[in-house]
């Protein structure tokens, strides 16, 4: 299982924070899915945010593990980071959704508002495409890992309307308290669901800790769940909750 990757360059060590091992592995448990009648689910969309250094057609195999039915008109969207440089990484460019200033994070680590909420608007972009198509904005799903998490709870906090859910997986805080006065009122209805493993030396259990009362202290859900064990990874026990926790939010065609 692939957690980090740390490539050894001199006078770099550049930090990839990624998801391919991990999927390669947790795959092959996968049966594959049988075939179904289409079902009576409206649309639904379901954008995924990848971790640093890595990319978005690496990470499609998340959707395998969505077999449930619910999922039948289902729409995945596994965009890729521009490169850019790292301050994490002596300046190193890579995929990156925007800057991170340490390694590992911790609940204090430094913020970069300013390349975060370019990035946020990349994703607002990206969403408001997809409900200008037809999907039912409470259809639509932000998920990320890593970095890719930590820009699904800054783009799901200022979007201007009320989402189906974001869901946060080994993330973190990327911005200052002041940020809370710039939720929207119907963003602060959207739900969230965060996921971290306790033995993270990367992003910090405590940096995701960090995250539901931060969310709280604004008046946003969240469901926080911790995994014992688990790395900086994600595993397809995660990936199955997920699944279960999109699905009873859906809403129908009716």
């Amino acid at each position: 299982m692939k957690k980090v990757v740390i490539l050894l360059t001199k006078p770099l060590a550049l930090l990839t924070l990624t998801l391919t091992g991990t999927l390669l592995f947790i795959l092959l448990s996968q049966p594959n899915p049988s075939s179904r009648k289409p079902d009576s689910m409206a649309r639904s969309f379901v954008l995924w945010l990848h971790g640093l250094g890595d990319s978005g057609p690496a990470n499609e195999p998340i959707k395998t593990f969505f077999t449930s039915p619910e999922f039948r008109n289902t729409i995945w969207s596994f965009p890729s980071a521009p490169s850019n440089p790292v301050t994490c990484n002596y300046g190193a460019v890579m995929p990156s959704w925007f800057d991170i200033h340490e390694i590992p994070v911790t609940a204090d680590s430094p913020k970069d508002e300013g390349s975060l909420l370019k990035a946020v608007q990349n994703v607002h972009k990206m969403i408001d495409k997809e409900i200008a198509a037809g999907t039912n904005p409470k259809n639509v799903f932000l998920c990320g890992f890593s970095q890719g998490g930590a820009l699904t709870l800054a783009s799901v906090l200022l979007y201007p309307k009320t989402l189906g859910g974001g869901a946060v997986f080994s993330g973190w805080v990327p911005f200052n308290s002041s940020f809370l006065e710039q939720i929207p009122p119907e963003a602060k209805r959207t739900p969230f669901l965060w996921s971290h493993g306790m033995a993270d030396r990367t992003v910090l259990f405590e940096a995701g800790q960090a995250g539901p009362p931060f969310l709280e202290k604004a008046g946003v859900s969240c469901e926080f769940k911790a995994y014992p064990g688990l790395g900086h990874s994600i595993s397809g026990e995660e990936l199955k909750y997920l699944e279960s926790w999109i699905k009873s939010r859906l809403q129908s065609s009716s």
